[in-house]
């Protein structure tokens, strides 16, 4: 009886995770829409310049030499 339970359990846990892998996939694969989901231009990636200790930063715009990764 304790088997069955648990496996109906399992089952209604696993249709509940993949429910919201579904949900949340569209939001993490189209960054570049607006809000009324219209596709747009993407922004463009900051340039990066690498440092002689091997570490990056940006090189210019309003977060110019703030640490990052490196391409």
């Amino acid at each position: 009886m304790l088997a069955v339970l648990e496996e109906k359990t399992m089952f209604r846990l696993s249709v509940a995770f993949a429910v919201a892998a579904l949900v949340t996939t569209p939001a993490i694969a189209a960054p570049c829409k607006d809000a009324k989901g219209k596709f747009v231009k993407c922004p463009a990636a900051p340039a990066v310049t690498k440092l002689s200790n091997g570490r990056c930063q940006i090189a210019s715009g309003p977060k110019k030499g703030q640490f990052t990764k490196c391409p």
